[in-house]
């Protein structure tokens, strides 16, 4: 048995904490809302007052907060509490130049520190599904790489870069968000249609986004455009969205059929439409 420490619980953070308690590890928690930590008792995780006190004796201390000056804020709070053997495992979606520099100045004080964000919500926690990336020097995430698996569908290291896991799950919180918002204009424009939500958004899986992210975006990434779906064609299309949905707001398309004009008066018209990507990519 464990002993551990969690750091934040909010949704995420309780949900890790209560599945650990039910593995059996000795679980003390944190948050600023202590209501929010004695709802935990029930599974057995113990409230402490103070990170400091709620740090003292473990072995992990999990990070779940809200964003960089939080985690800088409540880390140093810690410290006074930390045994010289604990490791910090940060789950915190956090920036990238500032996870780097955390990284450095902690491990540069001698504590031992790793980023583990994350692609799950709280009843994948619960469960230990999604996925987990980590960053950070190689024997710290040896010494874990079992206990973190516990926790997750999928673990992945993604080696000693300490921003790299920052950057990669930015990129798939952008992808997460994009789709709501492209989503939320279909249902939009079902709504505009006369057609039920539920079945517009069901049609949507007939289109295999994998095979799109897997063909059309790596083409993206190595700035090949040549053209299956002219923009200057995608524009037309988007401009039938936009008149169909009429003055109902919108969360995605008016941005793209603004950077879609730009690129077509740019001379872009008859690249594919994955030009639209062309000012972030390398161009043969």
């Amino acid at each position: 048995m464990a002993n551990i420490a969690f750091l934040g619980t909010g949704l995420l953070g309780s949900a890790f904490a209560e599945a650990a308690a039910k593995r059996g590890d000795s679980v003390t928690a944190w948050n600023r809302t202590m209501d929010k930590v004695l709802a935990l008792a029930q599974f057995g995780v113990k409230a402490a007052a103070t990170p400091a006190e709620a740090v003292r004796g473990a072995s992990r201390v999990h990070i779940v907060l809200k964003d960089d000056p939080v985690v800088e804020k409540v880390i140093s709070e810690a410290c006074a509490g930390l045994s010289p053997e604990a490791i910090l495992i940060d789950h915190t979606t956090t920036l990238p130049t500032l996870t780097a520099e955390r990284a450095r100045r902690l491990h540069a004080a001698g504590l031992k520190y790793l980023h583990c964000p994350v692609f799950m919500g709280p009843a994948a926690a619960r469960n230990a599904q999604g996925a987990m990336l980590v960053t950070g020097p190689r024997t710290l995430f040896d010494s874990v790489q079992a206990d973190l698996a516990k926790m997750t569908g999928r673990l992945e290291y993604m080696g000693e870069r300490t921003d790299l896991a920052a950057a990669n799950k930015l990129f798939g919180n952008a992808l997460i968000i994009g789709l709501s918002a492209v989503m939320a204009d279909v249902l939009t424009l079902a709504q505009a249609s006369g057609v039920n939500g539920e079945d517009a958004i069901k049609l949507l899986g007939l289109l295999d986004l994998n095979a799109m992210v897997a063909g059309r975006g790596l083409n993206m990434a190595k700035g090949n455009f040549t053209p299956s779906f002219e923009l200057a064609m995608a524009r037309k299309d988007v401009q039938l969205m936009l008149e169909t949905a009429g003055d109902r707001p919108l969360a995605a398309l008016p941005a793209i059929a603004a950077r879609m004009d730009q690129l077509i008066s740019a001379g872009h018209g008859a690249a594919d439409a994955s030009v639209l990507g062309i000012d972030a990519v390398p161009r043969p």
